[in-house]
């Protein structure tokens, strides 16, 4: 079994002999690591967590007590086939938290690197994740997702299964989304967009003109009452120039559920 000399197992862990552990790792009492997984240097494996199958897992990750990384997918047509589990590197992976992976459609669900996935929080089959994403407690992901660099899922919400959030959106609290959240976008209760989440973009670098033009960007798509075609026009004339506008637009145009435009007219900005 290639086990690092330097790893520190705790003697009642249960691994696979085809697993390769990593030169630090610590794995805790009664951890799983069942089948050909790979774990990089210094992750921290905590009692209780469970790894499975085809499961490649970066440097410097913490899972909790009660994880379960790798598992079958909860889909109807997987008949065991070979798909794969791949995580990067620096994510915090918390208690209870599901990530299943892939089915034939795709072969494989992808977490980027210094995410953050709360509490009983799930990852379906074939999602990708990017990086520095933070799902809080209990949110749901359904099957084929993507979760854009620096997207937010708040406490108890549910991605539809094939919707896309796009980079810095945020789905508030106890809130669903069935259609695409474009980028800067926030949505709540059911497919109700509230506003632009400013504060993520000035946490993220963005500047003061850049978020104004998005702010703009949203005025005019969402208050002008055009049709999203024509808006999407106005846009791109009058602030295509700006960076994030022209993500947005783009992310837009090429939504494959389409996105809401129903807005909360007392909450909107």
């Amino acid at each position: 079994m290639p086990v690092s000399s330097t790893a520190r197992i705790h003697p009642s862990a249960i691994i696979s002999s085809d697993a390769e552990i990593g030169e630090n790792v610590e794995i805790g009492a009664l951890a799983i690591i069942d089948g050909p997984v790979k774990i990089g240097h210094s992750t921290i494996i905590k009692p209780g967590a469970k790894l499975f199958g085809n499961l490649s897992l970066g440097s410097k990750n913490i899972v909790y007590s009660g994880a379960i990384l790798g598992e079958a997918p909860q889909h109807m047509k997987y008949d065991g086939e070979p798909t794969r589990t791949i995580i990067g590197n620096n994510n915090i992976i918390r208690e209870g938290v599901t990530v299943h992976r892939g089915t034939t459609s795709s072969n494989e669900t992808v977490i980027g690197s210094g995410n953050f996935l709360m509490a009983n929080s799930h990852v379906a089959h074939d999602c990708r994740v990017g990086n520095g994403c933070i799902l809080a407690n209990g949110a749901l992901m359904g099957g084929h997702c993507v979760m854009e660099d620096g997207a937010f899922i708040s406490g108890n919400s549910a991605v539809h299964q094939f919707a896309k959030i796009g980079r810095l959106a945020l789905l508030s609290g106890v809130s669903a989304t069935t259609k695409d959240i474009p980028p800067f976008i926030i949505v709540q209760r059911i497919n109700v967009v509230s506003g632009v989440n400013v504060i993520g973009m000035r946490r993220a670098g963005i500047s003061h003109t850049n978020i104004d033009g998005i702010r703009k960007a949203f005025q005019i798509i969402y208050r002008d009452g055009l049709l999203l075609p024509q808006s999407l026009l106005k846009v791109e004339k009058e602030l295509g120039h700006i960076p994030e506008v022209a993500e947005f637009i783009a992310f837009t145009r090429a939504a494959t559920r389409g996105i809401s435009l129903e807005t909360n007219r007392l909450e909107a900005a």
